[in-house]
């Protein structure tokens, strides 16, 4: 590969006028930016973003000095935003910038509909992480993707010689502990969501790591408690191995950064980057420029996975270079439903009987729930260990269980699906198909892509698509999917616009235990003395984060060696069932639960349903109070406690 000046691109945060002006000035290349709406930085929005007018000033600005400017698109959309959206996207038709950052799946479906030709890139909470999706997104003018912040330099390559896409690649600034677009701790605990630009970053609270079982605290140190507070990330050291890798976008995170800092940072990863290709082969870090990086720092610096797992020096544990402390640990949701009572209930008819639908992780609990009246019962794409994952024997042994009871069998994949898990899941899903379950559940469009390539079953969609209005639910009926799960961030009322407007049968999550973030990092080998070739049993012990308010966040691990962390209160609608008019699907998350559990919640709710299709009363004090003592931890209603998940308009 022989580099010239336009073999990469310098990719500035611009979050205000003279931010733009400093990132020009400084020699970027491209600069990315948002709207008053729409967009992934929301907080201080009267200091911060671009108003209609002055957004046409800056794509005016940059073109006279030869930059791009890209425009961010790129948080969920709720049912009332989507005629904003429309209209504010005729406007971005006019006024023509260099491209669209998106996230939602209805910004897609509405600019094929609108007939809109500005180039897409998918942000990087698309969660964009394997090369089946790719060519799915492709059908949509998809042409540049910003990879998960998970993947190393060597799959990045990969990836991009596989696709032949451009990628943009973070490569300094902030970074999330989570997966993008997969944590909703923010947006359940407070109703502003981090999927919508107004994260709260619970990620930066100090929490204790403790055995769940016992209680007792693993780690006593005080200047340890900031177990997900990941450090910045910096590849200024590793220019050559982004370029190499093939990285064709260099992306500064700023948006919330004032001009002179912006231009300082430009300014030095320019003249690296022109270091570099004028002559690769005698080039050598400046380390005044290194030095002038870290004197300036906010946070201590990581390459987070660009060049492997990450570790323990990667996390700020100390908490003492944190800037800014957006929130503080409070007591999650309990049964406060003042404004869940009073919300309307959806109207909208049952085609049939309420079905009901059970995740289980082992072959117990699915007969447990085949026993007491589930009309579903999903194989959970990931388990938690100590158990172990469904194996083609136990998948058909569950299959048969369904025949006995009259119970469909659905298989469900993974959330997180890279290139080894890709790899599994189509040979997996050859053998499953010849065993003919009631369907597939797929939780990125990389696996809807195989499961429609390799199978001639059923596909739905799980949680992790991010489910938030008609539009984004129009794009996956259209796209083959018979149904959607609902988002876990979405408000009743917000649920009931939803359903009431969605072409697509639509399941929610009424029960069961449910994940704040899912985390390719390993918390408890950075704490306890845990090798993986010396004292494998460690990760079968199960571990939780305390928070400052006495909150146990459970953490669970899965057999891809992903953490994932639970809320410290388990979902309950069963009081509130009347108000759930023609869903789809009443789903019980049970996949960490015990057999006996799963089946007491099984016939308990298949009870109140079959009440509410005969018109009688469903509602069961005892059986209420039964929940409540046998559930592993207290229930709640989550993000119901509030009117909505606050909007971006």
């Amino acid at each position: 590969m022989i580099l010239n000046r336009k073999s990469v691109e310098l990719l500035a945060p611009a979050g205000n006028w003279d931010a733009l002006v400093a990132a020009v000035e400084a020699g970027a290349d491209a600069v990315y930016l948002g709207g008053k709406h729409f967009n992934m930085r929301m907080h201080r929005n009267k200091e911060t973003n671009f108003d209609d007018e002055t957004l046409k000033k800056a794509i005016e600005y940059t073109h006279a000095h030869g930059v791009h400017l890209y425009i961010t698109l790129n948080n969920l959309i709720s049912v009332d935003e989507v005629e904003p959206l429309k209209q504010y996207l005729a406007y971005l038709n006019e006024i023509r910038p260099d491209a669209i950052l998106v996230q939602d799946f209805a910004v897609l479906e509405l600019t094929k509909e609108m007939g809109i030709d500005i180039p897409l890139h998918t942000s990087v909470m698309m969660n964009t992480h394997n090369e089946h999706a790719i060519k799915k997104l492709k059908e949509y003018g998809i042409t540049r993707i910003v990879v998960g912040r998970e993947m190393t330099l060597s799959e990045m390559s990969l990836f991009k010689e596989r696709t032949g896409l451009e990628i943009e690649y973070f490569m300094h600034g902030d970074m999330c502990i989570a997966e993008s677009g997969q944590c909703i701790h923010s947006g359940v605990v407070f109703g502003q969501s981090g999927n919508r630009g107004r994260c709260l970053k619970p990620c930066r609270w100090p929490y204790k790591l403790i055995d769940e079982n016992t209680g007792e605290i693993l780690d006593k140190d005080d200047q340890h408690d900031y177990k997900l507070a990941l450090k910045d990330m910096c590849m200024y050291r590793n220019i050559p191995e982004l370029i190499q890798a093939g990285v064709f976008s260099f992306k500064i995170e700023g948006r919330m950064r004032p001009a002179d800092f912006v231009r300082r940072i430009v300014a030095t990863y320019r003249k690296a980057i022109d270091a570099y290709i004028e002559d690769p082969y005698g080039y050598q870090v400046d380390e005044e420029g290194w030095q002038d990086l870290y004197k300036n720092r906010a946070r201590d610096f990581t390459t987070t996975f660009a060049l492997g797992q990450p570790d323990a020096s990667d996390i700020g544990f100390d908490g003492s270079r944190e800037p800014r402390f957006f929130s503080d640990a409070v007591e999650e949701a309990g049964f406060q439903d003042e404004i869940l009572r009073a919300e309307e209930p959806i109207s909208k008819p049952f085609n049939g009987k309420r079905r009901l639908s059970v995740q289980v992780a082992n072959l117990a609990s699915a007969e447990a729930a085949c026993q007491n009246g589930a009309d579903v019962i999903y194989l959970s794409g990931e388990v938690f260990k100590p158990q172990k994952p469904w194996s083609l024997k136990d998948t058909a042994a569950a299959i048969e269980l369904g025949k006995k009871y009259n119970t469909k069998v659905v298989i469900s994949t993974p959330r997180t699906t890279m290139r080894r898990e890709c790899g599994e899941i189509e040979q997996f899903l050859h053998a499953v198909n010849e065993l003919q379950p009631a369907g597939i559940m797929v939780s990125n469009l990389g696996t809807l892509k195989l499961a429609q390539e390799c199978t001639d079953l059923p596909v739905q969609a799980d949680f992790s698509f991010n489910l938030f209005n008609h539009m984004a639910a129009t794009f996956m009926q259209k796209n083959g999917l018979v149904m959607g799960t609902a988002s876990l961030e979405l408000s009743f009322g917000q649920l009931k616009k939803l359903v009431e407007n969605s072409p697509l049968p639509i399941e929610v999550i009424v029960h069961g235990a449910y994940e704040s973030m899912i985390c390719d990092h390993n918390f408890a080998a950075m704490i306890l003395p845990y090798k993986h070739l010396v004292n494998p049993e460690f990760v079968n012990r199960h571990y939780a984060l305390k928070d400052k308010v006495g909150g146990v966040h459970p953490l669970r691990m899965d057999q891809f060696g992903r953490n994932h962390i639970l809320f410290t209160k388990d979902l309950c609608y069963y009081p509130y069932l009347e108000k759930f008019n023609g869903i789809g699907s009443f789903r019980i998350e049970a996949k960490d639960y015990a057999p006996e559990l799963v089946a007491q919640l099984t016939k308990a709710y298949r009870t109140a349903l079959d009440n509410l299709d005969a018109g009688k009363p469903y509602f069961d004090e005892a059986t209420f109070k039964l929940m409540q003592e046998k559930s592993p931890r207290q229930l709640g209603i989550g993000v119901y406690r509030f009117r909505q998940s606050q909007d971006s308009l």
